[in-house]
């Protein structure tokens, strides 16, 4: 088989849209805490704010380097390139750990959501938690473009109950919704940062969608009009979801506590509440099904690297999918949903922090050291400007974590967990490079001796 993928197996862009929407957002299942820990003004504010600080440099990072290499790896291949095959090693290990906090979310809101069907079904949580994670782990063998196909039917089903929710509020309203004054005058630092935590997680993830980009039609121009797409979906459904919620007068205690089908339920009755409840369902579902997509695609480049077991390079002999790094993954996830959804987001957020600033540092460095490389997609910034734009982003980053060691309610042991995983990178690092490594240069030793004598690859 060649290299890339046949065209069929390949995404178009509205499936890649699609997909995008549902690993970065997936509708604003999981904003529900923000109220409660912002307050009215400072909510809508952060919600309008964040994105221009914490998204748009990420997202013009991701665009340029991926127009630079679009190849399967996305983030881990760039890094690499640039900083060398540890710090790739770094990168695809450090969002391999964020990504799997982040997966173990997912199937736990499922049964939050499922919950307003089933009151009781909190007690048969962790069997759900293990069917939606090995459903999603069979959609995901079967290959690329039936996750595509799904993402399309889930997204349309998120953002349209949405727009009833919307749609119905403007009408019970008279097509008047009040906006409340944005401030953050009367909010607490600590408050300030678990708002931006949870604004952040449910932002991340453009840099996940450009691991199967040798899995997409003509990759450069779709990821740019598909993520514009996804990137005014995502803040548009937060803004409307937040602005209904402080127009019926739920507050935020209560709209934590029994999520946006309660909403739903005080603007328009039963039925509504319902739909909003099956849209979670949906968003849920989906947001794991594409979460699982990225992450799954890292093992399998690290693998050809000689990072990984070889194994999880494999592809399947009918879907061409990396099923044994699918499987992999699902079982990590499957150990990690015992943990707490707030405790999940820290963990998540803060892993994710710091393999996004390798990526700012790449996108630095190719720029300086190899500035004339074809870029189909530059950003109109240079050294300086680059800098300054790289600095938004973790300037948001860094209020989040100081916030977090000042909360003195919460627990540090995310934290804790989330810095030992930092600092675990190197020590697999060079218990891969004296075990894998050694046998994956041996090996590629042997090939390139054989192929020098014009004989075909050994077998394994």
């Amino acid at each position: 088989m060649s290299q890339t993928v046949a065209t069929r197996h390949k995404l178009k862009p509205l499936q890649l849209a699609a997909v995008i929407f549902l690993t970065v957002s997936g509708g604003p299942y999981g904003l529900e805490p923000l109220l409660g820990q912002a307050g009215e003004g400072a909510a809508l504010l952060l919600l309008l704010i964040t994105p221009i600080l914490w998204d748009v440099p990420t997202i013009l990072t991701v665009l340029e380097l991926n127009s630079l290499f679009p190849e399967n790896g996305g983030y881990y291949q760039w890094v690499k390139r640039a900083l060398g095959l540890r710090f790739g090693f770094y990168e695809g290990w450090w969002s391999w750990l964020y990504t799997f906090a982040d997966l173990a979310i997912y199937p736990v809101l499922f049964v939050f959501y499922l919950g307003w069907f089933f009151p009781d079904i909190d007690h048969y949580k962790i069997p759900i938690c293990l069917a939606i994670i090995w459903l999603s782990a069979a959609i995901n063998i079967r290959g690329i473009v039936p996750v595509g196909r799904f993402s399309i039917f889930l997204s349309g089903a998120v953002l349209a109950t949405f727009f009833v929710l919307f749609g119905y509020a403007l009408y019970r309203s008279g097509g008047h919704l009040h906006v409340p004054e944005p401030t953050l005058r009367h909010t607490p630092f600590t408050a300030l940062g678990l708002g931006l935590y949870t604004i952040m997680w449910n932002f991340i993830g453009w840099d996940n969608v450009t691991t199967y980009a040798d899995e997409v039609r003509r990759p450069v121009k779709a990821y740019l009009v598909s993520i514009a797409i996804a990137f005014v979906a995502v803040v548009a459904i937060y803004a409307i979801a937040v602005l209904i919620a402080l127009n019926a007068g739920m507050n935020g205690a209560e709209l934590e506590a029994k999520g946006f089908p309660a909403l739903g339920e005080l603007v328009g009755g039963r039925w509504l509440g319902n739909l909003i409840a099956a849209g979670g369902l949906a968003s849920t579902m989906g947001l794991y099904s594409a979460v699982l997509l990225s992450v799954s695609r890292i093992p399998k480049a690290m693998a050809a690297d000689g990072l990984l077991p070889a194994k999880l390079h494999e592809l399947h002999p009918r879907w061409e999918s990396p099923w044994l790094s699918v499987l992999c993954c699902s079982l990590v996830v499957s150990g990690m949903i015992f943990w707490d959804f707030g405790e999940l987001i820290v963990i998540d957020i803060t892993l994710y922090g710091a393999a996004l600033l390798l990526e700012y540092v790449t996108l630095i460095y190719f720029r300086v050291k190899m500035p004339h490389l074809p870029r189909p997609f530059r950003i109109p910034l240079r050294g300086a400007g680059l800098i300054a734009m790289a600095l938004l982003p973790f300037t948001v980053y860094a209020v989040a974590l100081t916030a977090a060691f000042r909360d003195e309610g919460g627990s540090l042991k995310p934290l804790l967990f989330a810095f030992i995983a930092l600092a675990s990178a190197e020590v697999m690092y060079q218990v891969v490079k004296h075990t894998i490594g050694k046998k994956h240069a041996a090996r590629e030793q042997l090939r390139k001796q054989v192929e020098s004598l014009g004989h075909s690859e050994p077998d394994e």
